[in-house]
């Protein structure tokens, strides 16, 4: 099983006073660059409180094309408002070395890392009795 749940507020710059009409460009943008992303089950952007907000959820038998994909459109994200800052909550079963873990990716400053996760992992007694690895 692969599933992830993510967010990610959008903004140009770390001031937390950007130009409307830049962030109004850079919304569209990331909108843009969302409409071609077709596995991602829950892909919904919108304004909250005057500041743009993208959501990112879902499940898949199989993470092996998905994965990749989200990873991508998570990190663009970032590259295209280099303001952005959020968390991208990952677990793939199949993953050799991170089976029984959630991941997290944090966006900062636009740019993201890879983190362990110490509230849901180990999958396995934390959120599951168990499951065959």
């Amino acid at each position: 099983m692969f599933e992830y749940h993510g967010w990610v507020t959008i903004a140009a710059t770390a001031t937390g006073d950007d130009d409307a009409a830049l962030l109004e460009r850079l919304v569209e943008r990331v909108g843009r660059s969302l409409r071609d992303v077709g596995m991602l089950d829950l892909v919904d952007l919108r304004w909250s409180a005057g500041l743009p907000m993208l959501h990112l959820g879902g499940l898949d038998k199989h993470g092996g094309a998905i994965g990749p994909q989200l990873l991508e459109t998570f990190a663009r994200v970032g590259e295209l408002a280099p303001g952005s800052y959020g968390l991208l909550h990952v677990w793939d079963d199949q993953d050799a070395e991170h089976d029984n873990d959630f991941r997290v990716y944090r966006m900062a400053r636009g740019q993201v890392s890879d983190h362990s996760d110490p509230h849901l992992s180990p999958v396995a007694p934390t959120v599951l009795d168990g499951y065959e690895l």
